[in-house]
């Protein structure tokens, strides 16, 4: 199994007193598993810090991959895909991994989940409710390929065709930090069942947890060079990873600006091209949505993850004979929010930090910079020790959740994704102008409806340009449902039947099933008789 290309140097120390039990495995499973390595393994690697963003803490080290990496990972993976040992392998055995590794990845889930809380600075809570529902993309994909039946075509004459679903080679994905493995696993499990080889970059801040997942795949059986974790940075790990021309497709979730550079790069070698960007999700409530509920929802929707996804609801746009109403109610949510953050281990932490102190300063310098519009609650860096547990927030890189009124359609905070716990409210009217509203954006990858009116749900949900739309909830996943974006969100879809048919492609094969005799009579073109021609 190739794992990671690069060492990771832990502090086991640490890890161990926060009641993670890395072992000694660590080191072991950030070597990728090649005959000589001594020919490949720079002496000075650049080395990249991963920090825990809630405290300042060192987490550990790891090795970029260098350049001779990359290539002899994608030249691996590429003899790999070559050699039939996953790629033709039957869909049975593929979906028997895959179920194993499901399992292996339940058994885990706990120490995952503190894992992802110290890269991230996401609360415990949040990560133990996400890692849980992991196992189901693993298990979903091994369903499929148990269950997908293939596809005659219909023909002319006596022609048999059939069509088969064939893997695409080598595949690249590019992950990001918001959710390590969760965005991982959602594209893993699709591009395994399809039978390609996989080769993973994820983000710089947040390697661990894929490199720990990394490890499980030996023992479900996963073949060496099938899936392999590149640590790097964007700009020139992924950046060599789109533009090889082994590479048949990339898939990344990214900001829209990164998207586009990595689409021309991939378009140029004629390959598939996957790409969940930016978002600045409306969230419509109307007049007749029941308060609490609504308020509820908009908060899950807006701060989870510290507002760091690209679903999350920024532009609140309610109805005006509910506006005061929801307005006492959703600030008063927003003041218990505050006053719950504290250190995200804590079960009862209401909301984690900002992902680095980079990010942390562009949320406040947009915020800052804005042209209009009035800081209703929140509105700078969080200092000072925390109401719930003490933890003391200048340690790390935490703001609140912020809400501004009154902002104007042309300004930054309308338009621009903040990927932050921000939020702008506006008041709208008409259903028309709520709409409207809702689709004055250059995004569309989520949105959200709050009513009781069913007839107007649905109209509603169908006038709104993204390609995800949740009536009376947000952020509801699920394998089996697509997951994608319109307009600058992106391309492609994520989850579902669409995921695995984009991790291959079609291949039709017609046969002839005439007798021979029939065959002499009628396959003869240059016979000169009238013959049937295609």
């Amino acid at each position: 199994m190739t794992i990671g290309i690069s060492r990771a140097f832990c502090q086991q120390h640490y890890l161990q007193h926060k009641g993670l039990l890395f072992q000694d495995h660590y080191q072991r499973l950030s070597f990728v598993k090649w005959k000589d390595t001594s020919s490949l393994v720079t002496r000075d690697p650049q080395r990249i810090t991963v920090t825990n963003p809630a405290n300042g803490e060192k987490l550990c080290t790891v090795d970029a991959a260098s350049s001779e990496e990359v290539e002899w990972a994608v030249s691996h993976a590429q003899t790999t895909f070559d050699s039939g040992i996953w790629s033709k392998a039957s869909s049975v055995h593929r979906a028997s991994v895959l179920s194993r590794l499901a399992v292996s990845l339940q058994q885990r889930i706990p120490d995952m989940a503190r894992i992802d809380t110290m890269q991230t600075g996401r609360p415990i809570r949040e990560m133990n409710a996400q890692m849980i529902r992991l196992p189901e993309w693993l298990s979903y994909y091994a369903a499929l390929l148990r269950t997908n039946q293939g596809f005659v075509a219909p023909a002319q004459g006596k022609l048999l065709n059939y069509v088969q679903r064939v893997p695409l080679g080598v595949v690249a994905q590019i992950t990001p930090f918001n959710h390590p493995l969760f965005i991982a696993i959602k594209k893993i499990a699709p591009a395994l069942a399809a039978g390609n080889s996989v080769i993973v970059k994820p983000s710089e801040l947040t390697p661990i947890s894929l490199l720990e997942f990394a490890s499980l795949t030996q023992e479900a059986g996963l073949p060496d060079g099938v899936l392999t974790i590149l640590p790097g940075y964007g700009h020139t790990t992924g950046k060599q990873l789109a533009t090889h021309p082994l590479i048949r497709k990339v898939d990344i979730t990214a900001g829209t600006r990164t998207g586009r550079a990595l689409g021309a790069i991939v378009g140029s070698n004629l390959s598939a091209f996957t790409a969940e960007l930016g978002g600045k999700a409306p969230i419509l409530i109307f007049d007749d949505a029941d308060v609490v509920s609504a308020v509820n929802g908009v908060a899950f929707a807006s701060f989870i993850a510290s507002g760091q996804t690209c679903v999350s609801g920024t532009r609140i746009i309610i109805q005006e004979n509910i506006y005061e109403s929801f307005m006492m109610e959703f600030l008063r949510k927003v003041e218990s929010i505050t006053q719950g953050m504290g250190d995200p281990m804590n079960e009862r932490c209401s909301m984690g930090s900002i992902i680095s102190p980079h990010h942390l300063n562009r949320i406040d310098d947009m915020v800052a910079r804005r042209q209009s519009g009035t800081i209703l609650m929140g509105g700078k860096r969080m200092l000072g020790k925390s109401l719930l547990d003490h933890f003391d927030f200048s340690r790390g890189s935490f703001y609140p959740p912020t809400v501004i009124s009154d902002v104007d359609v042309s300004d930054e905070l309308w338009q621009e994704e903040i990927f932050g716990p921000v939020v702008v409210v506006k008041k709208f009217s008409t259903e028309s102008e709520g709409v409207r509203l809702a689709n004055a954006s250059k995004y569309g990858l989520g949105a959200g409806v709050w009513t009781q009116d069913l007839s107007r749900a649905h109209r509603v949900a169908a006038d709104i340009d993204a390609g995800l739309v949740w009536v009376n909830t947000h952020h509801r996943n699920d394998p089996s449902s697509p997951w994608g974006g319109m307009k600058e969100s992106g391309i492609g879809r994520e989850n579902g039947i669409e995921a695995l048919e984009a991790y291959s492609q079609s291949k039709s094969i017609i046969v002839n099933v005439a007798s021979v005799d029939e065959s002499r009579q009628t396959d003869d073109w240059f016979s000169g008789e009238q013959k049937r021609y295609g």
